[in-house]
């Protein structure tokens, strides 16, 4: 028997870090949607009590690195599980990106395993399974658009935005999370997103109000460390994208189009300065 599992990338429309927090996470909100750029996950039950992940990408750990591995460890451990797991990941995703790849292959090993097993998971237990394993899992179980706060794992549902046009652009670096909130610093934070901006313009529908309020402070921290991100969020304004931002902690700019005239343009322009482009559509 196999099953099937999307797993979608995530962007952050806001993204504001409020303080750091006595246990060293960072206090934050966040508002995140997802986009039509996703691995897939191919589960399959294994003989022996134990979990294989493969891929066709050679550069993601196949091993306890692996947070869709981790996602399987500790739904054996917490259901008894005895039954070995076979989890392919197709990957489509950029890795170290800012598009939460590893977490949402995680919150997909996590839907899988609970239908491949018949686990009736209640959603409470599955939220807290995928908050153990990292920041971005819940959100990635539950999808849509929402806001994030606590350290990303408290979920409020918002509206979805409207539909548009989504070109993504990766760099040919890695960034971090880690070392970009370690050099953050909160007290200093000289403009802040607002949540409330974003939230309204998003029961709004609408797109021009949405670019408007687009805003990460983590932009200051990433884009200082790596011009390359600074030069593509520029080349991405002068193509004509609407709105312009990195997400999460980087290198990954995006750009909100509403008019599929541009698109191509904006993709062709952007190639000149690096080889992974994506345009894809908002998953609203």
């Amino acid at each position: 028997m196999k099953l099937y599992e999307k797993a979608p990338a995530k962007i952050n429309l806001m993204l504001d870090v409020l303080h750091k927090r006595p246990d060293g996470y960072h206090e934050v909100e966040m508002i995140m949607t997802m986009v039509d750029l996703a691995d897939r996950l191919t589960i399959s039950e294994l003989a022996g009590d134990t979990i294989k992940i493969s891929s066709q990408a050679g550069y993601i750990p196949l091993d306890e690195k692996n947070l869709a591995y981790q996602a399987a460890k500790k739904v054996k451990e917490k259901y008894h599980i005895r039954h070995g797991v076979h989890i392919h990941i197709d990957k489509k995703i950029p890795v170290a990106a800012g598009l939460a790849g590893g977490s949402s292959d995680a919150a997909a090993a996590l839907r899988g395993l609970d239908r491949l097993w018949n686990l009736h998971i209640p959603h409470e237990d599955m939220m807290e399974l995928g908050a153990s394993i990292g920041s971005d899992v819940p959100f990635c179980i539950t999808g849509g658009t929402a806001l994030a706060t606590g350290r990303g794992e408290i979920l409020t549902p918002l509206q979805s935005p409207p539909d548009c046009w989504v070109i993504l652009a990766k760099p040919p670096i890695n960034v971090s999370t880690a070392n970009v909130y370690g050099r953050l610093q909160a007290d200093r934070i000289a403009h802040h997103p607002s949540a409330a901006n974003m939230r309204a313009a998003l029961e709004q529908h609408s797109f021009e109000r949405i670019c408007s309020e687009l805003g990460n402070v983590l932009e200051d921290v990433t884009l200082s460390h790596y011009p390359e991100v600074r030069q593509l969020k520029q080349a991405m304004i002068q193509l004509g994208a609407d709105g312009v931002l990195m997400s999460g902690s980087g290198p990954t700019v995006f750009g909100l189009v509403s008019k599929e005239s541009k698109v191509a343009r904006i993709y062709n322009g952007l190639r000149g300065f690096c080889h992974e482009v994506y345009a894809v559509r908002m998953l609203t």
